[in-house]
């Protein structure tokens, strides 16, 4: 494990000496970041403020004023904060814990050992704060880190482009936030009394996979296939291993049928890559939007959603268990009728609202099928 942390330490630290340059399409104005040792330089129209001065926030907010809370949450359209606490959650986009919180209570529903005792609850309460906040913000921050390039074509006004936080300061939270994630996950295994540290393993697998996603040279999130799976893979497979395997066993049919249900989680990756089309285009990222093009990449992205969960009912209604299989039928209805009310129509306008509106059905789906597994 030393070897991976001073690898991964390495890694973070080349950053050495790389220069963006780019204009907002508000003011026209070239903004040159600048990152040699650990020092991140802001400059703006002769401006200059190094990490040893907090640096500060861009004088002009984004063009539709920005929200509190979008900014809370790390989604589009955020307010412009200088509130280093507020900064920092947002860069763990705490938008994106509910599936990873949500993949334990799955895992722990499929074990069938899960007790509504006070022991059994803090269990799983610590199991969804390794995967939430602490791996899942370890995974944003890391990610927003290797995409600063990218954000100052796209929004440029996020936390690390626009100079709000320091280079020192996200290179701490990267390494507070695995930390934490692998020490809960190391106290987890003795809790249950695991001979084998299987959590800890599935925790230090899932970072490796993160690091992997955003960082140079294998950066997987370059190819809009295996970067899109390896994303989908962490946000419903690994939680849902580590729920199960605290409470119960992990079994080689639950690894594959989860696996399988990981190709919907590459659909709902997708769906963010068509903010970034610009971006990724600019810096030669292949992402599906990309690669094929909207219109296409629109139906891959739902396809790969419904497909998978109609292709999970038909295992269950293989497996015996009718009423399970028809229930996900039914959870599968109204992510179509929202697919075609909003993203099928804009992908970028309505991004917000079909993730909102869709996506509770399909973490509905999920439980449906733990359940079905668990009896």
């Amino acid at each position: 494990m030393a070897s991976l942390i001073n690898t991964t330490v390495s890694s973070l630290l080349l950053s050495n000496s790389k220069s963006i340059r780019f204009t907002t399409s508000l003011t026209k104005t070239p903004i040159s970041l600048s990152f040699a040792h650990r020092r991140l330089t802001v400059r703006a129209t002769g401006t200059e403020k190094e990490s040893g001065v907090k640096p500060q926030v861009p004088d002009k907010a984004p063009v539709d004023g920005g929200s509190s809370f979008n900014q809370i949450l790390g989604i589009k359209g955020a307010k412009q904060e200088k509130d280093i606490w507020k900064i920092r959650v947002q860069l763990t986009k705490p938008v994106t814990w509910p599936p990873l919180i949500w993949g334990v209570v799955c895992g722990a529903a499929a074990s069938g050992n899960f007790h509504w005792t006070p022991e059994d609850v803090a269990k799983a309460v610590v199991c969804m704060l390794m995967s939430g906040p602490c791996l899942t913000g370890y995974t944003q921050t890391i990610n927003d880190w290797y995409d600063r390039d990218i954000d100052a074509i796209n929004e440029p006004y996020r936390p690390i482009p626009s100079g709000a936080i320091s280079e020192d300061e996200v290179i701490t939270q990267i390494w507070v936030l695995l930390l934490a994630g692998l020490g809960l996950a190391g106290i987890l295994d003795i809790w249950a009394g695991h001979t084998v540290p299987i959590i800890f393993y599935l925790a230090l697998g899932g970072s490796l996979v993160s690091y992997i996603y955003s960082a140079p040279p294998l950066k997987l999130k370059q190819n809009g296939w295996t970067g899109n799976f390896a994303l989908g893979a962490s946000y419903i497979s690994l939680p849902w291993w580590a729920g199960q395997a605290l409470f119960g066993t992990l079994t080689p049919d639950i690894i594959v049928l989860t696996l399988l249900y990981s190709i919907a989680g590459l659909g709902i990756a997708i769906v963010n890559d068509f903010k970034s089309v610009e971006g990724d285009r600019a810096m030669g990222l292949q992402s599906l939007p990309v690669a094929f093009g909207s219109e296409t990449a629109k139906w891959i992205c739902v396809g790969a959603i419904d497909i998978t969960q109609i292709s999970v009912a038909g295992y269950l209604l293989g497996a015996d268990k009718p009423y399970y299989a028809l229930a996900l039928l039914g959870l599968i209805v109204p992510q179509v009728f929202f697919q075609f009310k909003y993203f099928l129509k804009d992908p970028v306008k309505y991004d917000v609202k079909y993730q909102a509106s869709a996506q509770p059905f399909l973490i509905l789906g999920l439980l449906v099928t733990a359940l079905a597994t668990s009896h």
